[in-house]
């Protein structure tokens, strides 16, 4: 049945029909909870219905009291108008942004004001509080291209400047520069939390920002009066609604596998993420036919499709949901699958769930993709290959596929996407970037998936078990040839450690297949003496793979005159390292939690701690401690946890996890109890 899947789903899955479903929904200003977003959900609704599939739409309270697990929900908003103008030195006065013609001109979720003219003060990127040493800002806007919430809470909460301009561009090195993208916008928003200081603000391109920098420091230097602009926002943000598109593939039993895409962002965020809601709207086509017409079998387990507003939708759905989670067997996330490449400089990426969730899935998907690479063959006229680039990548989360695979959750979801993408978050993610090829080669790979773990018995699991294990071996081999390589070059302590972690890194390995192995056990219960057997042949490759490491760095030793490989030494431990072993973190709720809606419970002296080493320590900061939520289970320690970390990264840091775990306690998040 493996080969029956791909062979039906490519041959009626349309790229075609999903890049017309991409025109249609990036017409929509599909900010979460908000009128644009509900037109998107119902466009979706009618066109589910038009194909004969059980669809609903849930609607959820979009306020400020209510909350799911540990994610708060926000108020609903509507954008109406919005400009801006240059008012002053008249010679250059013009018109700067207008949200009728670029969506993404205006800082969503800004408040509402009426024609107010006021001088703007530059800052460089105003993160910093001496920069705002000697500046009056009251009822003034600050141009920026700092962080958006930073800039917020010291400009306009701390030094009561009235709105922000922005003229920043995330880069995406070596993808996008700020200098690619001269005259895009980019996507921003407030997410404001209970208590801030609401305001208004507008985006500004690189272009029009570096000329504004220019006029100001002219203006200044030149002795003349202030540049003016003229800003008039007409919004609202109120308690309102947020909802979730909902259909069923129903199955012969129960279980579920739930395939998820952001519907949210602004008009018109093509590939981000109009590209994945289209190609799933595809998906619910092209099962409904092929059951319909006898050319698949009706599954065994339902296929949830759900069409959601980034995160919060998620939360929101599984958490009025929680007597089905357990019944979801698999899932699998489309996030920004359309690109062209060429245009995008995208590459189409399998990102697999966490260590700390291992499962078939990911293997899964790997295989059937090989069944979408056969686009050319060699001159030869064999071994053919695709026509477009790929990869596969651990964990990294910003999706909603970092929700359903919390290990307290459970539902393994490998994440479907292209990246990196020249003009992601920008007002240049549009329609041309939007490649038919690719969203019938991602969204079939998504269709195929859907089916398999539809569908899967004894048979299939099976041959899935074998699978894994022959992709575990090669990885296996991979992973411990590196360190032959890397030890090859060392000596002494050197030597020893590469020695010690490559042997680390194997048990790592084998004791996270045996437990994606037992997974198979959701889809096949019968076939538990299989599964102990493929165990028992992983454990027996790390057992041969590390005496494969251990006769290579031996041999090595002895070529540096040594008897054997010296033991290695470890560290003495620093003051965080000693305080990561009397901390047990112990979770408050199910699913990952953020900070970021929750620091408005700190004090001033509190958020500057926190901005400043987390500033420091950026690199690791999000994804370490995402991934570090995952490991806790209410015994291992934050050492223990600063292992597996390293061990699934290849980084430590435990300055960063003993602060973040401090951080969960001190927001009532997570408990920290002493050990």
């Amino acid at each position: 049945m493996f080969r029956l899947f791909s062979r039906e789903v490519a041959g009626e899955y349309s790229g075609m029909r999903a890049r017309d479903h991409v025109a249609r929904l990036s017409q929509f200003h599909r900010i979460q909870a908000s009128p644009g977003f509900r037109a998107a959900a119902q466009y979706c609704r009618e066109v589910l219905a038009g194909f004969g599939i059980q669809v609903e739409v849930l609607s959820f309270p979009a306020n400020e009291s209510t909350s799911y697990w540990g994610a708060p929900m926000l108020q609903e908003w509507e954008g109406v108008s919005a400009t801006l103008h240059l008012v002053s030195p008249a010679e250059n006065a013009c018109k700067l942004a207008d949200f009728a013609e670029i969506p993404t001109s205006l800082i969503q979720r800004s408040a509402p004001v009426e024609n107010l003219e006021t001088e703007v003060v530059l800052l460089d990127n105003g993160e910093e509080e001496q920069e705002y040493e000697g500046l009056e800002l009251r009822n003034k806007v600050v141009l920026t291209r700092g962080s958006l919430d930073r800039v917020h809470e010291l400009a306009v909460g701390q030094h009561g400047a009235a709105g922000i301009l922005y003229d920043g561009i995330r880069e995406v090195l070596p993808a996008r520069q700020r200098i690619d993208l001269p005259d895009a916008r980019q996507y921003s928003s407030f997410w404001w939390r209970p208590g801030s200081k609401r305001c208004f603000g507008f985006v500004l391109s690189p272009r029009q920002g570096e000329n504004l920098r220019s006029l100001i420091k002219s203006q200044q230097a030149l002795g003349k009066p202030p540049a003016r602009v003229r800003s008039t926002v007409v919004s609202r943000l109120y308690d309102g609604h947020l909802e979730v598109v909902a259909a069923l593939i129903p199955g012969e039993t129960d279980e579920e596998v739930v395939a998820v895409a952001h519907l949210c962002h602004p008009r018109p965020s093509a590939n981000d993420n109009a590209s994945g809601a289209a190609a799933l709207l595809e998906s619910a086509r092209t099962l409904q036919h092929l059951i319909k017409a006898g050319a698949l079998p009706r599954p065994r387990r339902g296929i949830r499709l759900l069409w959601v507003p980034e995160m919060r939708g998620t939360y929101a759905y599984l958490a009025t949901h929680e007597p089905e989670i357990p019944r979801m067997v698999a899932g699998v996330n489309l996030d920004m699958v359309g690109q062209d490449q060429e245009q995008c400089g995208s590459v189409f990426v399998i990102e697999s769930p966490p260590a700390a969730l291992p499962s078939f899935a990911p293997d899964l998907l790997q295989r059937l993709r090989e069944e979408w690479m056969g686009e050319m063959p060699n001159l030869a006229g064999g071994m053919p290959f695709p026509l477009f680039r790929h990869a596969v990548s651990p964990f990294s989360g910003g999706s909603d596929h970092y929700i359903l695979s919390d290990p307290s959750v459970g539902v393994p979801t490998p994440m479907l996407i292209q990246w990196p993408d020249k003009f992601y978050h920008t007002s240049e993610d549009t329609l041309d970037k939007v490649s038919p090829h690719m969203l019938a080669v991602v969204g079939g790979l998504a269709t195929a998936y859907a089916c398999f773990a539809a569908n899967a018995r004894d048979h299939e699991v099976r041959w899935l078990g074998r699978e894994m294990n022959a992709r575990f071996r090669a990885r296996l081999a991979r992973s411990v040839q590196d360190c032959v390589t890397e030890g090859l070059a060392e000596k002494d302590k050197e030597l020893a450690l590469v020695a010690a972690r490559g042997e680390k890194l194997a048990r790592f390995a084998a004791d996270r297949q045996r437990e994606a192995l037992r997974t198979l056990l959701r889809l096949a219960p019968g076939e538990a003496p299989l599964i102990e057997t493929l165990c028992t042949e992983a454990d027996e490759s790390a057992h041969s793979e590390i005496e494969r490491l251990r006769a290579a760095l031996a041999q090595h030793a002895r070529s540096l005159g040594l008897d054997a490989v010296p033991l290695p030494v470890r560290p003495q431990p620093d003051e965080w390292e000693k305080q990561a072993t009397t901390l047990v973190p112990v979770r408050r709720y199910r699913g990952p939690v953020s900070t970021d809606s929750y620091t408005h419970r700190l004090t001033a002296q509190e958020k500057e701690e926190v901005w400043s080493w987390s500033k420091r320590l950026r690199d690791q900061h999000e994804v370490h401690s995402t991934l570090a939520s995952y490991w806790v289970d209410g015994r291992r320690t934050v050492a223990e946890i600063i292992d597996l970390v390293e061990l699934e990264t290849g980084q430590r840091s435990a300055e960063l996890l003993v602060r973040h775990f401090r951080l969960l306690d001190r927001l009532g998040l997570m408990a920290l109890e002493s050990r």
